[in-house]
């Protein structure tokens, strides 16, 4: 279905994936993307990226797993997924029937695990990218985490490179010193793309019961709160690699959107704000249309990466 208010001043392309606009439904916050059928027109969103896949089911972490916090919310699900094989069986022939890119966001515990859940994927059709979850503790290497070692990373890049014929698209973390170093390693190892950011690391307490809010104790950190250290990242990650950077981080209205696409992202990712509006991906690429039209810019791709200093 079209809609008039998506003019062709939204389209795109990312990592040579064909968009209809730059606003894509985040991982995490929008299921396996087919949950939201009866909620928004799928055919109106840029893309969606589905729940993170592993290798097998996980049943994820133990309750209160959410938590609401000024300006964001805390989260810590645990990855909770049905895994590679059963999303492939049953979720994704129920994707197909729409014309929307799917993005496959997947993670593991070592670089066998992400090899692993690509090599299924790449036995069937209807995944246009896969986009690696690298805040994660690599258990093989005492739990360094992915995210925050570049030779660590370009292990697990070079690994999934060889197996994989979709682009690869690597979701960065911003519980790190610099994201330079880890931009550039990933790029240097074959990243067709790259995605940031994922959650910060957080912590709310019960003043009543001295406990954590979280049943695991610390969680992920996103929303409005994030989006100045969002933006700050994507800036200095697109400036840092040639390849497409999609940002995300706390984008709740076009303006949001406009914000990252002129720090230097390709495209966006919109997950929190989903929660309490689960078409704000559509909504918000409508309002970043009256935005461009405001500003006299004819295309959005000739927002991008204008930031002057």
């Amino acid at each position: 279905m079209s809609d008039p208010a998506l003019s062709q001043s939204l389209s795109t392309s990312v990592c040579g994936i064909a968009l209809r606009n730059p606003v894509i439904a985040a991982s995490g916050t929008f299921g396996y993307g087919i949950e939201f059928e009866k909620l928004v027109d799928l055919e109106l969103l840029g893309g969606i990226v589905v729940k993170g896949l592993s290798r097998e089911p996980i049943e994820g972490n133990p309750p209160p797993r959410i938590y609401e916090t000024h300006g964001g919310m805390i989260n810590s699900i645990g990855l909770q997924n049905i895994g590679v094989r059963e999303f492939v069986k049953e979720k994704l022939p129920a994707l197909a029937k729409f014309r929307t890119p799917i993005l496959a966001n997947i993670f593991g515990y070592e670089t066998a695990d992400y090899v692993e859940v690509v090599r299924v994927l790449e036995d069937s059709t209807g995944v246009a990218a896969y986009e690696l979850n690298v805040s994660c503790p690599n258990t093989k290497h005492g739990g360094i985490y992915f995210s925050s070692d570049p030779v660590l990373l370009g292990e697990v890049i070079t690994a999934v490179k060889s197996v994989a014929r979709k682009p690869v698209i690597v979701k960065l973390s911003p519980n790190v010193a610099a994201i330079e170093p880890l931009a550039q390693a990933a790029e240097s190892a074959g990243a067709d793309g790259l995605s940031l950011v994922n959650t910060l690391i957080g912590l709310a307490i019960d003043v009543h019961t001295r406990r954590p809010r979280i049943g695991a104790g610390f969680g992920g950190l996103s929303g409005p709160a994030i989006k100045p250290v969002a933006l700050r990242f994507v800036m200095q990650a697109a400036r840092a690699v040639k390849i497409p950077v999609i940002g995300l981080g706390g984008i709740a209205t076009g303006e949001d959107a406009a914000e990252f696409l002129i720090a230097g992202a390709s495209a966006v990712e919109v997950g929190t704000a989903t929660f309490w509006d689960p078409t704000s991906p559509v909504r918000i690429a409508r309002e970043l249309a009256q935005v461009l039209k405001r500003e006299r810019v004819a295309n959005v791709s000739q927002l991008v990466n204008t930031l002057k200093f």
